[in-house]
């Protein structure tokens, strides 16, 4: 998983809760959300232009473009969809979706799901689901039995599937006892890579699009995921939390072992796609993560709490490390940023105008370098 924005309001509001002494000007103390600033595009955010909001309520995050650059496919829950947990839609780009209307269910509805891509062809879809293990929602687990630390489930019931566009699944990619979630497709359009615990570890691993030749590429201990291929295929990036004290190692082994994890520390990494050349590019803090090359492979869009831990917004770096830029300036949340293949258009996750509610939605925006 992508580590779902709904969770991620969670750092926030906790993060709130215990870093202000007195009533913080732009919390609103009744409701418990943020001050309503109802703004589509902020003055700063020169490198966006035409933004449009593509849903209207629920919990919508991680969108991925088809390769044409017409559709999308995105996780969502909304009870007014009749979803207790993330499933699994797609839409095409000019759908409206402001009066209500349900876009294509691609999931079983059942179960819990995650991270979808479009395959080839754009007339299937790789995505995650625990529907197999159980048709309900998995239970989340809660913070307070942790020492009020943000804690993510690994749950060991994700395996990858491929359905169609009509919601048909069409072939299981992933069989293991464990873990196996956060797939991704290459531009290439031959290799899906993933996250899984099928070696005791959350490590990354590449595949065919058909499930064969599975291959790690990831050993160091930590918990690597949220994988994403360089425009000519040739590289990933991905964000990492390592630890590497005694006791940091200590507790992650040991949430790890009730299927948890910790992600509130991560950086970004990258390295071929066989895992050589492996190197860390970030050194920020707090959570750097949701990364995405830009279409000249030379840069990497990313979310982040570094300057704050009240709001996430989208940064830029150069794959060296160098460069840093502020892309976004929102006041809560923004994240799950990416282009389209043809480096048009960039899609993203955000909790502006969203009436002070903790509504994340889906939109768009024209590119601009």
């Amino acid at each position: 998983m992508h580590i779902k924005s709904s969770l991620i309001l969670a750092i926030l509001i906790f993060s709130i809760s215990c870093n202000t002494s007195k009533k913080d000007k732009n919390h609103d103390e009744k409701s418990g959300a943020t001050k309503i600033v109802n703004v589509i595009h902020y003055p700063k955010e020169k490198h966006l232009q035409n933004i449009k909001q593509l849903t209207f309520g629920g919990d919508n995050a991680e969108a991925y473009w088809s390769f044409d650059n017409t559709k999308l496919t995105f996780q969502a829950t909304n009870k007014k969809w009749g979803l207790d947990c993330d499933q699994i839609f797609t839409m095409n780009l000019n759908d409206d979706l402001s009066n209500g209307e349900i876009p294509q269910l691609i999931s079983t509805g059942t179960g819990r799901t995650t991270c979808s891509y479009f395959l080839p062809g754009d007339s299937t879809i790789v995505y995650s689901s625990t529907h197999l293990a159980s048709k309900d929602c998995p239970p989340v687990p809660k913070k307070e039995d942790y020492g009020n630390k943000y804690i993510w489930p690994v749950y060991k019931g994700y395996d990858i599937f491929v359905a169609d566009l009509k919601g048909n699944t069409l072939k299981q990619l992933t069989f293991e006892d464990g873990y196996d979630a956060e797939p991704t497709v290459s531009p290439k359009g031959d290799k899906v890579v993933f996250t899984s615990t099928r070696s005791g570890d959350l490590e990354l691993y590449t595949m065919n699009i058909d499930g064969t030749d599975v291959k790690q590429i990831t050993f160091e201990l930590g918990y690597d995921g949220g994988a994403f291929f360089s425009p000519d295929g040739n590289k990933l990036i991905f964000r990492s939390s390592r630890p590497k004290t005694d006791e940091e190692i200590k507790e992650y082994k040991d949430l790890l072992a009730q299927g948890l994890v910790q992600p509130t520390n991560m950086e970004l990494y990258i390295c071929n796609v066989d895992g050589s050349d492996l190197k860390k590019i970030t050194n920020l803090g707090n959570a750097n993560w949701a990364p995405f090359f830009h279409p000249s492979g030379k840069k990497v869009i990313f979310s982040s709490n570094h300057k704050t831990t009240h709001s996430f917004n989208l940064f830029m770096v150069n794959i060296d490390g160098t460069g840093l830029e502020q892309i976004t300036y929102d006041a809560v949340f923004d994240a799950f940023p990416m282009f389209s293949p043809d480096g048009k258009k960039l899609i993203f996750s955000s909790n502006r105008n969203n009436n002070g509610t903790h509504d994340t939605n889906l939109f768009v925006a024209d590119w601009v370098d």
